[in-house]
């Protein structure tokens, strides 16, 4: 099943904010994303019913297998985009801008494709620089 980028986003927020605090609360993704809470409570509610993500009696969130999946293949291609973009010249706002629009829309087979591209190319330039 395809999800919407907004959910998306939601699910690599939650697994960013994860990376760097013990727990992720509504509050936090809403100051993260600069939504609103009401907002983003909503956008728990469908992401709970729907098997994204879990939300204990304490408010803390967490990612579900499922959910955790998605925003990991999300977070794995804005870090390969956005690097990949900046070693292409392009300054890093606008690369980490742009990699959050292309890591929504980019086919899992063009993403492999470019990560392969890009490591032959890391590594024909790292002999370069051997010689």
């Amino acid at each position: 099943m395809r999800i919407h980028e907004s959910a998306e986003n939601y699910l690599e927020t939650i697994l960013m904010l994860r990376i760097k605090n013990p727990y992720v609360r509504s509050i936090d993704i809403a100051n993260e994303l600069g939504f609103s809470k009401p907002s983003v409570s909503v956008a728990m509610k469908n992401l709970r019913e729907n098997g994204y993500v879990n939300v204990d009696s304490d408010g803390y969130i967490t990612l579900t297998d499922k959910g955790k999946k998605i925003a990991e293949t999300m977070y794995e291609r804005h870090k390969w985009i956005s690097t990949w973009l900046m070693r292409l010249g392009v300054n890093e706002e606008t690369a980490v801008e742009d990699a959050c629009r292309i890591e929504h829309v980019i086919s899992a087979e063009t993403f492999e494709a470019i990560k392969v591209f890009t490591k032959e190319f890391m590594s024909k330039a790292n002999d370069k620089n051997d010689e």
